[in-house]
């Protein structure tokens, strides 16, 4: 069997990528190794996407998932492995098969960023975190620290105040990112901000008990103790198949694409986080319904299409 598009990735992108190519008539194939939503189920809240005035992350996962099965686009629950893209019929490598399709779209999105410092890898799992809608349940009544200034930093402290016993939020710099409708409830939540201050190295026996950390301004270091680290310092775009296949990355490792998301290989486009353009649902799924619409063009050419 040979699919007209396969559709890497289930986030708002992909999903969106996966409707249109659906509903215009495409054989299309949607392979996503985690939760149709991708991260945004981890969402607090989603407050700034039309339609909703706020939705959960989780539920706005399971509306996508319902529209999904609804329209009967084919899911696979699998990790791509490696691509093949020469040629006319390209080959999709996961785990447990292998794949061939007239194009692909990639929306594979991105990664969690670490920090790399002293005891982050060994304490994951053990203390250190990178979801707190995930894990907060495990530090009721705790002392936790999140790094980092942006919506993702602020959604898990405030996600966090609601179990644990103090929240700390610590940013390098003088000021929070984030929307100031969120840093307003952090007020409300009582979560402590550490401005102007570094996390340098975490701490612990068998599970964290401390971080170290420096003023980047007066260069006073201390120590702070706590039960769980929370890391929300951006994302890294999962590209490294699509490269090592012949997709163009730029300086900063996100898929090149043009007005109608084409790479610079035939037949495959990127949509999505994974392009590295603002990373908001609303973003994404207005790339996802361009590249959906594109693979439809490219493969039918219809008389309207410019393509």
């Amino acid at each position: 069997m040979v699919y007209d598009v396969v559709v890497i990735g289930g986030g708002p992108a992909g999903c969106t990528a996966a409707l249109y190519a659906k509903r215009s008539g495409l054989k299309t194939l949607l392979i996503e190794k985690g939760i149709i939503g991708g991260y945004i189920v981890n969402a607090r809240s989603l407050e700034n996407y039309p339609g909703f005035s706020s939705i959960s992350g989780m539920d706005f996962g399971s509306k996508l998932s319902e529209q999904l099965k609804g329209f009967d686009v084919e899911l696979m629950p699998d990790e791509v492995v490696q691509l093949s893209l020469k040629g006319e019929i390209k080959e999709v490598s996961t785990r447990e098969k292998k794949i061939q399709t007239k194009t692909v779209i990639l929306a594979s999105g991105t990664e969690h960023r670490k920090l790399g410092i002293k005891g982050e890898a060994e304490f994951i799992g053990r203390g250190v975190s990178f979801c707190a809608t995930c894990d907060a349940p495990f530090y009721r009544d705790r002392k936790v620290a999140v790094i980092g200034g942006g919506n993702s930093a602020v959604d898990e402290a405030l996600t966090l105040s609601e179990m644990a016993s103090t929240v700390y939020l610590i940013h390098r710099r003088d000021m929070l990112r984030a929307e100031q409708v969120r840093c307003e409830q952090l007020a409300e939540k009582g979560v402590k901000i550490l401005y102007d201050t570094e996390l340098t190295q975490i701490k612990g026996d068998k599970m964290v008990d401390s971080v170290m950390l420096v003023n980047n301004k007066t260069k006073q270091k201390s120590e702070l103790d706590v039960d769980g680290v929370f890391i929300a310092v951006g994302y890294v775009p999962s590209t490294l198949i699509a490269q090592e296949a012949g997709v163009n990355l730029n300086g900063t490792g996100y898929v090149i694409v043009d007005e109608s998301q084409k790479t610079n290989v035939d037949g495959v486009y990127a949509a999505g986080d994974v392009t590295g353009g603002v990373l908001q649902v609303a973003t994404a799924v207005g790339e996802g319904a361009i590249a959906g619409v594109s693979v439809f063009n490219y493969l039918r050419k219809p008389y309207w299409s410019r393509l």
